[in-house]
């Protein structure tokens, strides 16, 4: 928290719908903030850059409270008055149509200090994701940004219409859908001419992004038929014609498909980063959380007295290394031990403590293990794993003579979600593109989530992405047909087993 008799106000733009296109300063905000004042129409996932203690408050919507801005400046004033550090996000660019100017005035006349982070506006984001550069040497050389709203078509309107529909090569709307004939008849009527290419973007720089493409004479009807609803920006100009040569950001492999994350939400992300570099909307559920069982650490064994230690998962990496810290040791602490890594993750787990593998079998499987592992006969191995791991690996080490330690050092538990209702509609609705799973626990929690449909009918409509054979079959075992099955049992292979899908 500021320290500061008074605190200070960050008017922060956050940039349109992808949460990446945030500054870095922006970003630096948040990280800092007592209070955070947010726009509706914003990626809240922007939200878990805050500390725990941020209060986060939602903007009163504009669209049914007419003292909005009123309501939004007073509590601007009201908490940097008690020593907060505020940041005010706003989508897009504070300064360009989000009425930024406006809650800097009422800031100064309240003598509170404040900063303005600018951020990358629609008109040019959107554009840009649909593959229309606002300006270009061989189409454009000017660009003007335009609100669409009601009150600029108005007679006594201070936009000049008449100037602006041949003043500048390329001209964007904003807010501007619901009022599109009247704009179009007012571009034609001042001189536009009607073949002039026009683009409606919608929910740009988002897996919803849905572009109309016409010109002035035909994108009413066009939109019309579409039924293209706001928020989306109109882009009256030459450079429409560049989107089939410039298109990039739909035409990405898995753009528009939803694709469902069940993995524990502190390991979901470098999967959910991949799914949506690709051009998924990735809907984060996850169903397990990691617990170490806390209670014996100081049982845990020193890993010196074992043959051999396998690591069959990070979690057992990590959180083991963390019992053994918590005794005063460190790696010098395994000795003589051979280690065994299961899984790419899994060594680079390990190398990221100073530990290099002395085996790494070829797949994941409990047979392939045993049988690529040198003679265990007599060794002693530990086992540190999850407590719900399957019987099958320390079974085939006890058939070759192995005496082993079989070891629960971590739980998954089962997560509350308050998002079931509207999930098992989607899912029940094929609004659900894909499900992944990435172990067997993930499959029977989240279907214990929904106990109204059978497993077999609330996953009729999807795909089922698994990473691995015990995860399909734990699937299966249910009811559910599995689609897809990863080569590797890796977060990497699983997305290209359903990249290769919809390529």
């Amino acid at each position: 928290m500021n320290t500061t008799e008074t605190g200070i106000v960050y008017i922060v733009g956050a940039g349109p719908g992808d949460k990446k296109l945030i500054t870095v300063k922006g970003l630096e905000c948040l990280q800092k903030a007592d209070v955070v004042i947010y726009d509706l129409l914003l990626n809240d996932v922007l939200l878990e850059h805050c500390p725990l203690h941020t209060e986060k408050i939602k903007a009163p919507d504009p669209r049914i409270r007419a003292t909005r801005q009123a309501e939004l400046n007073k509590l601007l004033v009201q908490h940097a008055k008690a020593g907060k550090v505020v940041v005010r996000l706003k989508g897009g660019d504070p300064y360009i149509f989000g009425r930024g100017g406006e809650e800097a005035m009422a800031l100064v006349e309240a003598g509170i200090p404040f900063e303005v982070v600018p951020g990358i506006t629609s008109a040019v984001a959107a554009s840009a994701y649909a593959g229309m550069p606002v300006t270009h040497r061989d189409y454009a050389s000017s660009v003007a940004f335009v609100t669409g709203h009601s009150a600029a078509l108005h007679p006594d309107s201070n936009i000049k219409w008449e100037y602006l529909a041949k003043a500048v090569d390329t001209l964007v709307v904003y807010m501007g859908v619901a009022h599109l004939s009247q704009i179009v008849d007012r571009l034609t009527r001042y001189g536009r001419d009607a073949d002039t290419p026009v683009s409606l973007v919608r929910v740009g720089t988002t897996p919803q992004q849905f572009v109309v493409q016409g010109t002035l004479a035909d994108i009413v009807e066009k939109v019309e038929s579409a039924q293209l609803k706001s928020p989306a920006i109109i882009v009256v100009g030459e450079v429409n014609s560049l989107r089939e040569q410039l298109r990039w950001f739909d035409s990405k492999p898995l753009f528009g498909k939803r694709i469902l994350v069940t993995r524990a939400r502190a390991q979901a992300s470098e999967f959910a980063d991949i799914l949506e570099e690709n051009g998924a909307e990735v809907i984060q559920f996850p169903t397990i959380e990691i617990h170490s069982l806390e209670g014996h650490c100081s049982d845990i064994p020193s890993p010196k007295e074992y043959d051999w230690v396998i690591f069959t998962s990070v979690n057992a990496v990590e959180i083991y290394y963390q019992h053994i810290r918590d005794k005063g040791l460190d790696t010098r602490a395994f000795g003589d031990s051979k280690i065994c890594a299961v899984g790419p993750k899994t060594v680079t787990a390990l190398n990221t403590i100073g530990i290099t593998p002395d085996f790494i079998p070829s797949r994941s499987q409990a047979s392939v293990i045993t049988a690529e592992i040198d003679d265990v006969n007599g060794k002693k191995v530990l086992l540190p794993r999850a407590k719900i791991a399957s019987a099958d690996l320390p079974d085939a080490l006890h058939h070759k003579g192995a005496v082993v330690d079989d070891l629960p050092i971590y739980d998954t538990v089962k997560v509350r979600n308050d998002y079931n209702d509207v999930l098992e509609k989607d899912l029940l609705d094929g609004k659900i593109d894909v499900v992944t799973f990435t172990s067997s626990s993930t499959v029977t929690n989240f279907l214990e989530m929904f106990p109204h449909n059978t497993p077999k009918d609330l996953l009729s409509k999807v795909r089922v992405a698994v990473i691995g054979p015990s995860t399909k079959a734990t699937a299966e075992e249910h009811g559910v047909h599995v689609d897809l099955v990863a080569k590797e049992a890796t977060i990497e292979s699983l997305a290209e087993a359903i990249i290769a899908v919809y390529i």
